[in-house]
C-alpha cells in the first residue's frame, strides 16, 4: 500500500466527512464536494440578501441604495485578506495530497494566527475609511450618513468573517463541505431573526441589519473554532502550537496574496462602475443593489466549482497525479456551464417578481431588470472563467491570473467607463462592460492553463490518473 493510500485509509477512519480526492472516479466526488458547498455560499449570502431585503420593505429606498451600495466597497476592503484564505486552501490541500500530516498542521496554526491578525486590521480600516471611500464613489447625500454607519458597524465583524473563511478553507482542503453548511445554516437563521427583531420590533434601521450580521458571523466563527479544537490528526487546533510558521506563511502568501490582489483588482473595477451607477441616482442605485443581491446567488453557486477546482487540483498536484487536473478541469466547466445558464436565466425571467421581494418601487424593478439582462443571461463565461483561475492556482501559479485579470478587467473597465460610456452615458453601456470583460478574460485564461499544464507535465512529469 502507497504512503498516500495508507494516509488517506488513516485520515478517512478519524474524519468521515473527508473526500479522498486523488484516486477513482472525479464526478461524484465533485458533485459531493460542490453541492454542500454551493449551499453553504447560497446561506452566506443570505446574510447580506437580508439586510437588504428588510430594509427595503421596514425603511424605505434609501436605506436600500446605502445598504446595497456599500457591497462593492465591502469587496474591495475584504478581498485582499479573503484571497489569503486561498493560500491556505491550496497549500493545505497539497500537504494533504503527498501525506505530510507535520506540515499540514503548521499551515492550520499559521493560517488562524494570520487570519486573526488580518481580521483586527481589517477592522481599523473599514471603520477608517468608510465615509472618505464612500465620498470618492460619490455616494448621494440622502445615502451616505446611512452607509457610514452600516460600514462601521460591519467592519467590527472582520475577525470572526476571517477566521471562519480560513478555517472553512482547511476543512475545504480535505473535502469536507458539509460542516461549514452546518455552521452557516445555524447562522443564517440567526441573521434573519435579529434582522427582524432589530427593524420591525425595535425600529432600527441599517445600524440594526448591521449588528445582526455581525453577531451572526460571530456565531458561525465560534461553532467552527470547537469543531476544529475537536478534530483529529492534522486538522486538530492546538492552542498551545499556535505560532506562525515562516516558510508557511511565505506558501500562503505566494498563493493568497495574488488571489487576493485579484479579488481586488475586480472589486475595484466593480467600484468604478457603481460609482458610475451612483451618479443615475438612489432609485437606480436601489434597482442596482436589488439585482446585484439576486445575480450574486448565481455567482456564489458557479463560484463554487471555482473552489473544487482549486481543492481537487491541488491534492492531486501534491499527490504527483497530473493527468488527473484536465479531467477535474472538464467535470467543473461542464457543471459551472449548466449552473450559470440555468440558474442565470432562471432569475432573469422571473425577474421582476423576485426584484419586488426587495423593494416594490416598480422605478426600481425596471432599473434591476436592465442589470439582470446583461449579467444574468451570459453569466456562465463569468464561472468558465473562475474555474480555468481554480485550476491553475491548484498548480501553484497565482500571479499569472493576477496580471491577466488586472488587464481583462480593471483595465479593460476602466478605459471603457472613461473613454466609450463618457460619450454614450447610459446602463445598458454600463453593463455591457462587465460581458464584453469576461469573454476577454476567458480567452487569456484558457491559452494561460494550456501553458502552464504542459510546463508542470515536462517538471513532473504525468503519471497514470488511478
Amino acid at each position: 500500500m502507497s504512503d498516500n493510500q495508507s494516509f488517506s485509509n488513516k485520515t478517512s477512519e478519524a474524519h468521515k466527512y473527508e473526500i479522498d480526492m486523488i484516486n477513482g472516479p472525479l464526478l461524484g466526488k465533485i458533485l459531493k464536494f460542490t453541492l454542500p458547498l454551493i449551499a453553504s455560499s447560497v446561506l452566506q449570502l443570505l446574510f447580506n440578501a437580508a439586510d437588504v431585503i428588510v430594509v427595503g420593505h421596514f425603511s424605505g429606498k434609501e436605506a436600500l441604495a446605502a445598504v446595497g451600495s456599500t457591497g462593492s466597497l465591502i469587496n474591495l476592503i475584504v478581498n485582499l485578506f479573503m484571497g489569503l484564505s486561498v493560500g491556505v486552501n491550496v497549500l493545505y490541500a497539497r500537504y494533504i495530497g503527498a501525506a505530510d500530516e507535520k506540515n499540514a498542521s503548521e499551515t492550520l496554526h499559521t493560517s488562524v494566527i494570520v487570519s486573526i491578525i488580518c481580521g483586527i486590521i481589517l477592522t481599523f480600516v473599514g471603520i477608517i475609511s468608510a465615509r472618505p471611500m464612500l465620498i470618492l464613489m460619490g455616494s448621494p447625500s440622502d445615502v451616505i450618513d446611512q452607509s457610514v454607519l452600516y460600514l462601521r458597524i460591519y467592519f467590527l465583524g472582520m475577525p470572526s468573517l476571517l477566521f471562519y473563511n480560513f478555517g472553512s478553507a482547511v476543512l475545504r482542503a480535505v473535502g469536507d463541505t458539509k460542516r461549514p453548511l452546518i455552521f452557516m445554516s445555524v447562522a443564517g437563521i440567526i441573521n434573519v431573526i435579529l434582522n427582524l427583531f432589530f427593524v420591525v420590533v425595535m425600529h432600527h434601521g441599517v445600524d440594526g441589519v448591521a449588528i445582526a450580521t455581525v453577531i451572526s458571523e460571530t456565531v458561525s466563527a465560534v461553532m467552527l473554532l470547537i469543531c476544529l479544537l475537536r478534530e483529529e490528526g492534522c486538522a486538530k487546533l492546538i492552542v498551545s502550537r499556535l505560532k506562525i510558521s515562516r516558510d508557511k506563511f511565505i506558501g500562503i502568501l505566494r498563493i493568497g496574496l495574488p488571489a487576493g490582489i485579484q479579488g481586488v483588482i475586480f472589486s475595484l473595477s466593480n467600484v468604478i462602475i457603481q460609482s458610475s451607477v451612483n451618479s443615475f441616482g438612489s432609485t437606480v442605485m436601489a434597482g442596482n443593489a436589488a439585482a446585484g443581491n439576486l445575480e450574486g446567488f448565481v455567482y456564489v453557486s458557479m463560484n463554487s466549482f471555482y473552489q473544487t477546482c482549486v481543492s481537487f487540483t491541488s491534492q492531486n498536484y501534491g499527490a504527483k497525479k497530473i493527468k488527473r487536473i484536465p479531467h477535474i478541469l472538464f467535470l467543473c466547466q461542464m457543471c459551472v456551464i449548466a449552473t450559470g445558464l440555468s440558474l442565470g436565466n432562471l432569475m432573469y425571467l422571473n425577474g421582476t417578481h423576485l426584484l419586488s421581494i426587495y423593494n416594490p418601487d416598480p422605478q426600481v424593478i425596471e432599473y434591476g431588470l436592465i442589470r439582470m439582462r446583461w449579467i444574468c443571461v451570459p453569466y456562465f463565461a463569468c464561472g468558465m472563467m473562475d474555474v480555468f483561475v481554480g485550476s491553475i492556482r491548484g498548480m501553484g501559479y497565482s500571479i499569472v491570473p493576477m496580471i491577466v485579470s488586472l488587464l481583462g478587467a480593471c483595465i479593460f473597465r476602466i478605459v471603457w467607463i472613461f473613454t466609450y460610456f463618457q460619450n454614450h452615458r447610459s446602463l445598458d453601456v454600463l453593463y455591457a462592460s462587465y460581458v464584453i470583460s469576461w469573454v476577454l478574460t476567458l480567452s487569456a485564461h484558457f491559452i494561460c492553463y494550456l501553458i502552464i499544464y504542459r510546463k508542470i507535465c515536462k517538471k513532473i512529469g504525468c503519471t497514470s490518473a488511478d
